[in-house]
This record gives C-alpha cells, sequence and structure tokens, in this order.
C-alpha cells in the first residue's frame, strides 16, 4: 500500500502549510532527478511531489485525513511531470541561484531507466468489496530476457565501452551566457546513456535487454474497498533496464451493483417493504445482510420512512496502509405497501376497517414527519 503522505514529507498530521512547503523545498531540492545523485532519487520524488499536492490543497487534505489514500484516489500514482507542483520553479531556481561557478541548464537522465508503471482494470462482486477477496490478473509486461539476464548482449561476447562518452554515458558541454558559464548535460546518443556498447545483440530480445510476456498475478483485494480505488503492487510493472528498477502495477477496481444493497460511504443501503398489516400491528420480519439474515421487528405504528439501524454490518473502514477499523451500519429503510388489487373478502375487511378509523381528513400536526426524518438524517442524526 502507498506510503503516508505525512510520513514522506516528514512532518507531524498538526503541520501547517507553512511547514508542509518547507518540508517539500527542502526534499525537492535535495531527490529532484536532474539535480540529485541518489539512485532511487525519480522514485522518492514522485512520492514527495504526490504528497505535497494532496497536503497542500485543503479539500484534498481533509478527505485524506478522514479517508487515507482512499479519499483521493485519482490525484496519486498517476501525476503529472517533476514540476507538475505549484511551485516548484520556484525551487528550482532558489537551488540553482545558491551555487556559485558554473551551473548545469540541463541534465539528460542518463544511466539504466526504470521500468514503466502498468494499469489494469479489475471488476469484482459488491459482497468482495466488503470482504476482499484474492484475485488473478494477467497482464502483458516487459520482462527481464533470460537469455542474457537484461544486458542485451549475446551470451559469450561481452559488451565495450562507448568510445563517445568514454564510458560515462553523458555528453558534457560547456557554454558562457551573462549567467556564467553553463554545463548542458546530455544522454549519449550512441549507447543511449548506458555507458556501454553491445556489439553482438542477443538473439532473443534482439539487444533490448527485455522481452514482452504475459504475467499471472494474484492481487490482494482488501477488505471495505469501493468503485475506483486504486491499488498499487510494487515492482510488478515493466522490468527496468539492467539493474534498474521495475515499475509498479495499478489495478483499478470495479464494483459490480448489487440486486438489493446499495453503499453509502461505509454504510449499506436496504429497502423493505412490509404491508399494511405489519406496519399498523407490528411484526418480526427476517431481513437479508452481508453476513446472513437477520431478525428485526417492527413496532406497531409504523410509518413509511421509518429507518433502523443494524450496528457493525455495513462495510469496514478501510485505512490507508490497508487495514481495518470497525464497520459501519446497515440502515433498513421502511416502505408501507399499500395493496393496489384486493380480493372481495379483503375489500370488505377495509371497508369495515374504514368505518371504525373515520372519513375526516385533517392537515398534519408540527410534529415531524417523514420528510423531517430524511432531512434528520442527512444531517447526522440517528434515526
Amino acid at each position: 500500500m502507498p506510503r503516508d503522505y505525512y510520513e514522506i514529507l516528514g512532518v507531524p498530521r498538526t503541520a501547517d502549510k507553512t511547514q508542509i512547503k518547507q518540508a517539500f523545498r527542502k526534499l525537492a531540492r535535495q531527490y529532484h532527478p536532474d539535480v540529485s545523485e541518489h539512485s532511487d532519487a525519480e522514485t522518492r520524488f514522485k512520492e514527495i511531489n504526490e504528497a505535497y499536492e494532496i497536503l497542500s490543497d485543503d479539500d484534498k487534505r481533509a478527505r485524506y485525513d478522514r479517508f487515507g489514500h482512499a479519499g483521493v484516489q485519482g490525484n496519486g500514482g498517476f501525476g503529472g511531470g517533476y514540476s507538475s507542483v505549484s511551485g516548484f520553479e520556484e525551487i528550482f531556481e532558489e537551488f540553482f541561484n545558491n551555487f556559485g561557478g558554473a551551473r548545469s541548464a540541463s541534465r539528460g537522465r542518463s544511466g539504466p531507466r526504470p521500468g514503466a508503471d502498468r494499469k489494469i482494470d479489475v471488476t469484482i462482486s459488491f459482497e468482495e468489496s466488503i470482504f476482499g477477496a484474492e484475485k488473478e490478473v494477467e497482464i502483458d509486461r516487459l520482462e527481464t530476457c533470460e537469455v542474457c539476464n537484461g544486458n542485451g548482449a549475446e551470451p559469450g561476447t561481452a559488451t565495450v565501452t562507448c568510445p563517445q562518452c568514454g564510458g560515462s554515458g553523458e555528453l558534457r558541454q560547456v557554454q558562457k551566457t551573462f549567467l556564467g558559464d553553463m554545463v548542458r548535460v546530455t544522454s549519449c546518443p550512441r549507447c543511449g546513456g548506458r555507458g556501454e556498447i553491445i556489439e553482438t545483440p542477443c538473439h532473443n530480445c534482439r539487444g533490448e535487454g527485455r522481452v514482452r510476456k504475459r504475467a499471472i498475478l494474484t492481487v490482494q483485494i482488501p477488505a471495505g474497498v469501493r468503485e475506483g480505488l486504486q491499488i498499487q503492487v510494487r515492482g510488478e510493472g515493466d522490468a527496468g533496464d539492467s539493474n534498474a528498477p521495475k515499475g509498479n502495477l495499478y489495478v483499478v477496481l470495479h464494483v459490480h451493483e448489487h440486486e438489493f444493497f446499495k453503499r453509502r460511504n461505509n454504510d449499506i443501503i436496504l429497502d423493505i417493504n412490509v404491508n399494511v398489516a405489519q406496519a399498523a400491528l407490528g411484526d418480526k420480519i427476517v431481513v437479508p445482510t452481508v453476513d446472513g439474515d437477520v431478525e428485526l421487528s417492527i413496532p406497531s405504528g409504523t410509518q413509511t420512512g421509518k429507518v433502523f439501524r443494524l450496528r457493525g454490518k455495513g462495510v469496514p473502514r478501510l485505512r490507508s496502509d490497508g487495514s481495518n477499523s470497525g464497520r459501519g451500519d446497515q440502515l433498513v429503510y421502511i416502505q408501507v405497501a399499500v395493496p393496489t388489487q384486493l380480493t372481495d373478502e379483503q375489500r370488505q375487511l377495509f371497508e369495515q376497517l374504514g368505518k371504525t378509523l373515520g372519513d375526516e381528513i385533517r392537515p398534519q400536526s408540527q410534529e415531524r414527519g417523514f420528510f423531517d426524518r430524511v432531512m434528520d438524517f442527512f444531517a447526522g442524526e440517528q434515526a
């Protein structure tokens, strides 16, 4: 599962915007791939960039604090380029202004390239979204060539140092400007930044070091997932160039609609019809839940719109680390079904009942009715 954004930036959850920005500026100067010498700079900066994008936005941060990564899916995982975060240009300029002498106008991405990320859509049932599941998925991806072990050379042959870059994978050109000497660093066009040249390419991968294959993977779906949630499976994307890290696999979940149940946040909604006799006299009925049938007592005088709460029969609350913290509830909405077709005997009984109830029509009093109870529910009051 993705790392906690506050942990990535190294700030407490109570940090204000100034602290978050200062932490981002410090880490951006340290890990931006165009200036950093760290081997994992690209991966680290993706995390830093994504964390700042969420925590610097009040709305996104509020959703993240409440729901974790599930609340901000679609913002992370497939972000833009390294300068997608507002204000990065200022940080980048400041970084170089702190140095004297030669400045680098640009720097090529030399060396082995990391593998690309892959994305796959997976459809699960409503019950699987509640309780979790294991799903087998098939993906086409680039894997390290088994014949040459990823170096691209035919077994038994050797690579040679690139004569153009001398094995560095980079070409440097110094230009004099009014700002001083600018060093332009680009990837060597002859070796592609590898620093080596393959004289006899591998017959299996044709010198690429990678081959396309279909892989079958088992993905763990945690309990409590929802429609559109992305699960990150680290290291299951494309293989990188020789000794470079693999990309990640992102599994996008789609949940089948259920015949009876609907989901609202961590609660499950169920509409139940009772007849007028059950509503007037009260009854014990059996209602379905995702855990199985349960008995529910309907008191006499139950009206349409009455809501009964079955505690702990809802959706597990999914934390950002993939664990759960309790479950929501199931809300049973009562609808009193008025018969549209009556037998002669039923009609006679209703006519007798109608005479005892009277036929006077009176406006409703100020006591709370169905619409009021609905408004109370959406305001967060217990039904």
